[in-house]
Parts: C-alpha cells; structure tokens; sequence
C-alpha cells in the first residue's frame, strides 16, 4: 500500500482509535508499560493519544510523532485533557530525522505492525535512545496458537488493505533480529499482544 493511502485511511480511521483508547483491557496493558516512561520520551505512532492518561506528567517531556494530520488533532485534545506538554510532529517514521543519543525513553505501542520496514524502525529507535536510556513496547502479531496464526496468515492481506496494518507479524522474531536488547517481555491473549522493556544495544555502533 502507498503511503498517501495509507495516511489517507489513518486519517479516516480517528474514531476508531478513540474507541480502542476507552477498551479497559488494552489500557491494563498500556499502564502497566506506559507507568516505566520517564524522561525525554519519543512517543512513535502515537495515534490518537491512547497513552497519554497513563504517563507520570511530572516525570516526562514528550514528543509524539505521527504521520496522520487527523490523528495528531485527536492526540493533542487528548494531551489538553490529561494536562501534559507534548510537542508534536507530523512525519513518517521512514523519513524521521532524529538526533542520536537524544531520548531517555522511546515508546511504541500497536504501531510496529503499520511500519513497512518494522526491523529498520527499531533500529532507528536503537539509535535515538541514550545509552542508559528505555525502549517500551506494546505490539500485537502472530499467536502461538497454530489456529489463529494460521487464520491470522490468512487474513493479513484483507486486513492490511482495510486497516492499514498487518495481522501477521512475529514479534518476537522481528525483536531478536534488531539491535535491541530485551530486559524483559510479557505475552498476553495466546501470546498476541507482546508487552516489551527493551534497552540500546550501542556496541553496534562502535
């Protein structure tokens, strides 16, 4: 899918994600990781701003990036409501340009599934990190459930060109194959939501 198509479908899909920000199960699951965030934060994919409500306002700087005009306008009436200073930008993570070293903590909860080269993104987030800094994730993919994978395989392609997003992603493969280092993952549904606390591997830089 073009990218025009796919900001196009995003931008239509707003109340779709506000919707999902009021479901009580993923926003157990957004606590439990959004609650570790401090610091300078990049928020990537941030959507309708589903993660703001569970962020610590005293403890953090944010900048939410996403390439979706109409998502943005949700997240910062999202952002006015919960009271936190975020800076915005507009952009495709593809084309994003960071400092290196410039985020104590970067966060992406379901949006690695959106990304076309998912790999290639976390290993921007490797790079944008600081050395003793956090990569907090919260990602859905495949279930170790051979049924769902295999309906979700099946799918993915209906699903791609009516969400925007894939069904079929192995998390966890695309994890070991970056440059993160995982502290800690947590798997939840048949193992379809991953719940990930990750740190920079810079040795990779050297």
């Amino acid at each position: 899918m073009e990218k025009d198509q796919r900001i196009r479908k995003y931008d239509k899909q707003v109340k779709i994600y506000e919707n999902t920000g009021k479901n009580q199960k993923f926003n157990e699951l957004r606590k439990k990781i959004i609650k570790n965030a401090y610091g300078k934060v990049l928020e990537v994919g941030v959507g309708a701003g589903a993660n703001f409500p569970y962020y610590n306002k005293k403890n953090v700087e944010i900048t939410a990036v996403d390439f979706s005009s109409e998502m943005i306008k949700s997240a910062k009436r999202a952002a006015s409501t919960y009271q936190l200073k975020v800076e915005f930008i507009q952009n495709d993570v593809d084309k994003l340009l960071m400092e290196q070293n410039s985020y104590d903590c970067i966060v992406s909860t379901l949006s690695l599934c959106s990304y076309p080269e998912p790999i290639a993104t976390l290993n921007k987030f490797n790079g944008w990190c600081r050395k003793d800094g956090s990569i907090l994730l919260m990602e859905h993919g495949l279930s170790s459930n051979q049924f769902l994978s295999f309906a979700k395989k099946m799918i993915d392609p209906l699903h791609t060109k009516i969400a925007g997003c894939h069904c079929n992603r192995n998390i966890k493969k695309l994890i070991d194959e970056s440059y993160l280092q995982v502290d800690h993952s947590e798997r939840y549904w048949s193992d379809i939501v991953n719940l990930i606390w990750a740190k920079p591997n810079k040795q990779v830089f050297t």
